[in-house]
């Protein structure tokens, strides 16, 4: 049986790299929806004035 323990390896993998990509690729995710929105998004909004009626007049 062996059991010496297996030889590490030479090189390190790109933990950095990664590190900076999926922070690179997680901002996209949560700010790209935002400007999508705001340039496809109407400019001029048009205010729709809410019709109101007269109550009729309650006696007791």
């Amino acid at each position: 049986m062996n059991s010496s323990d297996p030889a590490p390896s030479p090189e390190r993998p790109p933990q950095r790299l990664a590190d900076i990509v999926g922070t690179v690729i997680a901002l996209i995710t949560l700010t790209l929806p935002f400007f999508v929105i705001a340039h496809y998004s109407s400019d001029s909004v048009e205010v729709l004035q809410q019709i109101t009626y007269p109550l009729p007049n309650q006696r007791e």
